[in-house]
């Protein structure tokens, strides 16, 4: 299934970088906010690490987010683009029980310090099926690179687990347009699989300050992960405040 879908997707990029670029318009899209844990468990090893909150065991604090996007849209309909996506988020707490990870105990009555580490660089082509002044529908495929690390510290003990991997997901956009100046943008990634899932989806108010610049407020949910059978045992979810502003040229 991964090797048909970077086919396909190498296939569209090459397709498309190739067509006249008189016919291209380019945009740089750059988005910041904060995020808020909602939950964020681990368990590693899943069978028997002791299954973590890092929300609730080291008080996991808010974090400052960032994202930047930059692609072309080629002839009004095809549009490829790539974006960075870094998140980290620190906690820390005295812990009230004993935590197993990664083969460490941390033992209660100890300060804990945690690092949560979720890095995302993807590449997306999408297609725009409906194009009208009023609506605008899109799909399309993404390939996801994602660098996680989960660490715990304290004076006696440290442990952290990193990982790198590809996922393919599918992506999709819709925006309502009220007028010429204000619209509704829903933009997602996600993807469910017997072995885990992932949704990155983004709801927000656009306003068109120019024709070349559009300013946006919106919410951002962030959500996902897997369970390895008896390995590794982690999901969380993100709730962000953002704002952004995308500039074509």
């Amino acid at each position: 299934m991964k090797s048909t879908f970077f086919t396909l997707l190498t296939f569209s990029v090459i397709t498309f970088c190739s067509l006249p670029v008189l016919n291209a318009q380019a945009f740089v899209d750059v988005e910041t906010g904060v995020a808020f844990t909602g939950y964020n468990d681990v368990a590693i090893p899943s069978d028997t690490g002791t299954k973590i909150s890092l929300k609730d065991d080291t008080s996991s604090n808010y974090a400052l987010a960032l994202r930047i996007r930059a692609g072309y849209t080629f002839a009004n309909r095809h549009t490829v683009f790539v974006l960075a996506a870094p998140l980290t988020v620190l906690g820390s707490a005295v812990i009230d029980r004993d935590l197993q990870y990664q083969g460490k105990t941390f033992t209660t009555g100890t300060q804990v310090d945690s690092m949560y580490r979720f890095n995302s660089f993807r590449l997306t082509y999408r297609y725009t099926f409906i194009n009208m002044d009023a609506f605008i529908l899109s799909g399309g495929l993404t390939g996801k690179i994602r660098s996680a690390d989960i660490a715990l510290m304290s004076e006696n003990a440290y442990a952290h687990r990193s990982d790198l991997g590809v996922v393919p997901l599918i992506n999709f956009m819709t925006c309502w347009k009220f007028n010429d100046y204000v619209s509704l943008l829903l933009d997602a990634d996600a993807l469910v699989t017997p072995f885990g899932r992932a949704e990155d989806a983004l709801f927000a108010v656009q306003y068109n300050y120019s024709p070349n610049a559009t300013l946006r407020l919106g919410y951002r949910v962030l959500e996902g992960g897997s369970d390895g059978g008896g390995n590794v045992y982690t999901f969380a979810l993100f709730h962000y405040i953002t704002a952004g502003v995308m500039v074509s040229f």
